[in-house]
């Protein structure tokens, strides 16, 4: 895109309601933030996984895969990575209800200025790199969570196995107000495959509550080959019928936004003190660096005293004398606590004395607060 083009595309928007600061909607549009790992294998549920952070898989049966961030990304655009779809095991014949895509959930209290269920409604236009193996039709997909509201469009990889820019607007909607809360109200999604029961109608190309035959009418099926890989990068979601320009910003400001919905920390030797009160129970105060969405809950590694594990030790640093296999998480959105039970196996702690998480070799703590 030209300068000059560019500049008339954000005055558009910006006329549209668009800011003159962070105009992409989405976090981590660029893949660059991957805090729970780079790769995850045999994926053949939903659940957000070991590649770029606030894209979440959704698969309800269709194939099997390993879903990772990957340094492939389309040449001289100034992307280091893309979320990629590497299938293991294929469906080439989808049950009539099976389906599978990319997702990203946007906060309603992030996108009341989309002015949605208002006489001011304003479109929004999605622009993405994408690199398939598999080429033909795609649905990209915008639903309204609160309102069971959806409005769907197609684009087309014409070409297999290289990086294709697309732009996809999706017009305003008059129905259907957003609630202005930490709760989910949109989600975008990318498909990949579909079973007839989301295929057998006519596309739903304007908002609507509309059959789901009529969601997915003409995607193809990426699960049908182990050859078949899909990458997507330089996601943006932004107000107004032009794309503009990727909107980059330092790892720093993304990892940042990123954590407000999941917060992943390596815990090398005595991380957090607390007490114990009496010689099988003991309480910790955690912190973590941002502020969640909602109150996150904790997924703890291997607990114990060995290599890799999380254990907890007395104010002399050496673990009870019986250590349980279990630690509990309980949180509110600035801070929480780890704690154990009577019953979970700890035994030999100093009754009302100090005490301390130990991380034995970088285990890592997630605290999840996603959408």
């Amino acid at each position: 895109m030209s300068k000059a083009a560019e500049l008339a595309a954000l005055i558009a928007n910006v006329n549209k309601g668009s800011s003159l600061g962070s105009k992409n909607l989405v976090i981590n549009g660029a893949m660059n933030v991957s805090q729970r790992g780079t790769s995850s294998t045999g994926i053949t549920a939903s659940g957000y996984r070991n590649a770029p952070d606030r894209f979440r898989p959704s698969i309800g049966t269709a194939g099997t895969w390993t879903i990772s961030q990957s340094t492939d990304v389309p040449t001289g655009e100034g992307f280091a990575h893309s979320y990629k779809f590497d299938c293991t095991t294929a469906d080439a014949s989808l049950a009539v209800g099976d389906d599978m895509a990319l997702q990203y959930r946007f906060e309603g209290q992030d996108v009341q200025m989309l002015k949605k269920g208002t006489s001011s409604a304003v479109p929004v236009t999605v622009s993405f790199w994408v690199k398939s193996t598999k080429t033909g039709t795609f649905i990209l997909e915008l639903m309204d969570n609160d309102n069971a509201r959806e409005i769907s469009k197609s684009y087309t990889v014409s070409s297999s196995n290289t990086w294709e820019y697309k732009t996809v607007t999706f017009e305003g909607d008059t129905t259907g107000a957003l609630d202005d809360d930490n709760a989910r109200s949109l989600t975008l999604q990318w498909w990949l495959a579909a079973g007839t029961n989301w295929t057998s109608g006519t596309l739903n190309t304007s908002w609507s509550d509309p059959a789901t035959a009529n969601r997915v009418v003409g995607q193809v099926n990426i699960a049908d080959s182990t050859s078949n890989d899909w990458l997507l990068t330089g996601v943006q979601f932004e107000i107004g019928e032009k794309a503009t320009e990727f909107e980059h910003e330092p790892y720093e400001a993304t990892l940042k936004k990123c954590q407000r919905y999941c917060e992943v920390h390596a815990l090398n030797s005595y991380t957090h003190m607390g007490f114990s009160y009496s010689v099988a129970q003991f309480i910790i105060p955690y912190y973590w660096k941002v502020e969640k969405r909602a109150a996150p809950t904790f997924t703890f590694p291997t607990v114990g005293t060995s290599s890799g594990s999380l254990g907890v030790t007395d104010a002399t640093g050496n673990y009870p004398s019986t250590h349980g296999s279990v630690l509990r998480g309980t949180a509110q959105t600035t801070q929480g606590y780890v704690y154990n039970n009577a019953d979970d196996g700890y035994s030999g702690l100093t009754d009302d004395g100090n005490c301390a998480l130990y991380g034995n070799n970088l285990p890592s703590l997630t605290l999840d607060a996603e959408l």
